[in-house]
C-alpha cells in the first residue's frame, strides 16, 4: 500500500539484498526480509540458527537454501504500520548486518573469486611489463611503477585466496554448509603436499632471481644501478618469493586446520 515501506527500502535495500542472497546461495526466495515465516519445527531446529539481530531473517533463508529445504512464497499486500512508536529497523545498520552475514556465509564470493581475479590481473600485468615499457593507446606509458603495482596485486590476491581457503576449511571443520564445485576442488588441491612443494619451488626461483640481480650488480663493482633495468629483475624475484612463502605456509595452515 502507499507509504507502507520507505522508498529507499522498497526500491534499493530490499531488492538489492534479496538479489545478492539469490545469487550467492541459489535461493528461490524473492524477498529475504519481509513477511511472516512458517516452518516445520524439526527442520528449522536442524539449521542451528544463531543470529541475535535483524539478520536472523536472512540466516533462516540462507541456511534453508544451503540445506536444500523446500520453500515457497505466497504474495501479500503490505499495509501501513498502525503503531504510534517509531520502528526498530535501522536501515543502514541492519542492512549492513544482513549483507555482512550473507558474505561471511559465502567465503568463495567474499575471498576466493575476488582473490583469484586480483591475482590473475596482477600476473598478466607483471608478465607483460617484465620485458619493457608498454605504450597504451598512444596516451600513456606503463613502466616499472606499473610493474610494482601489478606485482603487489598478485601478492595480495594470493593472500586473499588463502583467506577464502582457510574460511572454507574452518566451515567444513565446523560442519557448516558451503558451496561445492570449483571452490571445494581448489580447497582439496591446496591441502595437498604437492602445493607446499610448488611453493618451495617458487621460493627457490625467487631466491635465484635475487642472486642473479646481485650477480649483475657485481659486474659494475656494486656501483650505481639503472633502476629501470634492475627493478625488472628484483620486483619479479621479490614477488615470486612472497607468493611462494604464502603458498608454503598457507598449505601448512590448511593442514593444521584439518587436524582432528
Amino acid at each position: 500500500m502507499p507509504g507502507a515501506m520507505p522508498a529507499l527500502n522498497r526500491y534499493v535495500g530490499n531488492p538489492v539484498l534479496s538479489f545478492v542472497g539469490r545469487k550467492l546461495f541459489g535461493s528461490p526466495v524473492r524477498d529475504f526480509h519481509c513477511g511472516m515465516r512458517g516452518f516445520h519445527r524439526e527442520a528449522v531446529l536442524q539449521l542451528k540458527l544463531r543470529s541475535d539481530g535483524m539478520e536472523f531473517a536472512s540466516e533462516m533463508i540462507v541456511k534453508a537454501s544451503l540445506a536444500h529445504l523446500k520453500m515457497a512464497e505466497v504474495p501479500i499486500t503490505l499495509s501501513r504500520d498502525g503503531r504510534q512508536r517509531p520502528p526498530h529497523l535501522r536501515r543502514w545498520r541492519d542492512g549492513w548486518r544482513h549483507l555482512r552475514f550473507m558474505l561471511l556465509r559465502s567465503p568463495q564470493w567474499l575471498f576466493l573469486y575476488p582473490g583469484l581475479l586480483l591475482t590473475a590481473v596482477g600476473l598478466v600485468g607483471a608478465v607483460s611489463l617484465i620485458r619493457g615499457p608498454i605504450r597504451v593507446a598512444g596516451l600513456l606509458t606503463l613502466d616499472i611503477n606499473a610493474l610494482l603495482y601489478s606485482s603487489m596485486a598478485a601478492t595480495v590476491g594470493v593472500q586473499i585466496v588463502f583467506f577464502g581457503l582457510f574460511a572454507m576449511a574452518v566451515a567444513r571443520k565446523m560442519e557448516l554448509q558451503v558451496s561445492r564445485g570449483f571452490p571445494e576442488h581448489l580447497l582439496q588441491l591446496a591441502s595437498r603436499e604437492s602445493t607446499i612443494g610448488a611453493g618451495v619451488i617458487l621460493v627457490i626461483g625467487g631466491a635465484a632471481g635475487a642472486l642473479y640481480a646481485i650477480f649483475k650488480w657485481s659486474h659494475i663493482s656494486f656501483g650505481a644501478l639503472v633502476p629501470s633495468d634492475m627493478m625488472r629483475i628484483t620486483i619479479p624475484s621479490v614477488t615470486t618469493l612472497a607468493i611462494g612463502a604464502q603458498i608454503v605456509f598457507g598449505g601448512f595452515m590448511l593442514g593444521f586446520i584439518e587436524i582432528d
